[in-house]
């Protein structure tokens, strides 16, 4: 062991799968889903407002693996493996002398078994591409490093904690970085639900119904006592991660932060589940915890998930790479003066050839509707399609684009999304307004105009 190995954190990531932030109580979920995430956030490090930067699962991972957008690495749409090239967390990591693992869901390759040079660099690997495909709730089949198939026992959300209580067991005594990579609460695809543990899903089925999806519908009626279920069981199985590093004494050791890859709108914005503009969709949960982030507070300011590999490498004393295209949050945790910006840029495909800013208020999106957004990653042309007030419509149930009352607003957005599309490499397009539309009685006032954005 090196004379500085105990120096170097161990860094976890906890990552979860199309869980929306308000599934947590410390983002006022009143069924107590959370107990051992909320501890994090308090104790911790909560980054409050957090989104992705690309509301689908590949391309998500692909973000938080480079630390660059979907259009940079190529990575624009599911089924695009990562390119062999690019470098991820896993070789920047193992370059400062980490041990690297992964364990579970990758996203990032087109073949089953995932081939060695598929793996980002990870050097222990039990994962599955599409861990949706391989298995079943009750039946987690991985592969292993020699590309066989290792089956596990019980609950999938279990099976992948008890693979990584080993992992870390195993690692103790040196550092490591470690990504666990799960399903849940995503939906199993051949049935099209969300199998919690036997008897959780009844726990929680008419309970609490956020108000987006009371008022839109959906198939949250048949699908939220399952996807609360599973929150439940992850966040039981966080509490045990967090129980193994106690018994380990490594808890004062290691960096956890527990993040998504996007949320969930249960079919209210579009056909499915995600790829939206909508909070439902782009907002996520996210809280660090260990050396560095305890007694953190909230970061109230807003964060991308493109902001977490900088942030990860920053904390571990690694230098962040000039081509990461996010920011490390360290700064925002000390509470130093720092130039954050006032947006957040999101960047929507397959469901359609879309991009949005996320402000502390509003939300604009537009999109390329002649285009298809699984063949095509942008466009030189698009169309207006969303103006939210988030302060007036926080479930965002009134779409104001096009009201002749925001077109100053909308306007001032247009010129920031453009400007954040360009810095993200991407060429500079045209926006074509939204058909004008009188709004009544409903006016913006000068003061508010002068409002920050």
């Amino acid at each position: 062991m090196k004379k500085n190995d105990r120096e170097q954190p161990n860094v976890i990531v906890f990552f979860t799968d199309q869980q929306r932030w308000d599934t947590t109580g410390v983002h006022g979920n009143p069924l107590g889903l959370t107990p051992t995430f909320d501890r994090m956030a308090r104790e911790g490090t909560h980054l409050y407002h957090t989104f992705t930067c690309q509301p689908v699962c590949g391309p998500a991972r692909s973000c938080l693996q480079t630390g660059m957008y979907a259009t940079t690495t190529g990575c624009f749409k599911n089924a695009i493996p990562l390119p062999r090239e690019r470098r991820t967390l896993a070789h920047y990591f193992k370059q400062a002398g980490y041990a690297t693992g992964y364990i579970g869901k990758w996203h990032l390759s087109e073949k089953e078994p995932v081939p060695a040079e598929d793996r980002g660099g990870y050097e222990y690997w039990l994962a599955a591409n599409l861990l949706e495909f391989s298995s079943d709730a009750y039946s987690t089949v991985l592969y292993d490093n020699d590309g066989k198939e290792v089956k596990l026992p019980g609950y999938r959300v279990d099976a992948q904690t008890d693979a990584a209580i080993r992992y870390i067991d195993r690692n103790q005594t040196h550092p490591f970085f470690l990504f666990l990579s799960y399903l849940e609460p995503h939906h199993q695809n051949h049935t099209d639900n969300y199998p919690a543990p036997d008897g959780y899903e009844e726990m929680y089925t008419d309970r609490w119904t956020p108000p987006d999806l009371k008022a839109l519908g959906g198939t949250a009626p048949q699908h939220l006592g399952g996807y609360y279920g599973m929150v439940k069981r992850l966040d039981e199985a966080l509490g045990r991660l967090m129980d193994a590093l106690k018994s380990l004494d490594l808890t004062r050791k290691t960096i956890v932060l527990f993040t998504s890859d996007h949320g969930c709108h249960f079919k209210t914005r579009n056909g499915e589940y995600k790829r939206s503009a909508h909070e439902s969709s782009i907002r996520i949960p996210a809280a660090i915890y260990g050396p560095g982030f305890m007694q953190g507070g909230q970061v109230r300011q807003l964060v991308s998930l493109l902001d977490i590999p900088p942030t990860l490498l920053d904390a571990a004393g690694i230098p962040v790479p000039s081509d990461m295209q996010g920011r490390s949050v360290l700064p925002l945790v000390r509470r130093e003066p720092v130039e954050w910006p006032e947006e957040v840029l999101v960047q929507i495909s397959e469901s359609q050839v879309g991009r949005a800013i996320r402000t502390g208020r509003w939300k604009y999106g537009v999109t390329a509707p002649d285009l298809d957004g699984w063949s095509e990653s942008h466009a030189e042309s698009y169309v207006e399609e969303l103006l939210y007030d988030l302060q007036a419509d926080p479930y965002e149930l009134t779409n104001l684009a096009g009201w002749d009352s925001y077109r100053s607003v909308a306007d001032e957005l247009q010129r920031k999304l453009i400007s954040r599309m360009a810095e993200a490499g991407e060429p500079v397009p045209e926006i074509v307004p939204a058909q004008s539309r009188p709004a009544g009685k409903r006016r913006v006032s000068i003061e508010e105009l002068r409002l920050k954005l």
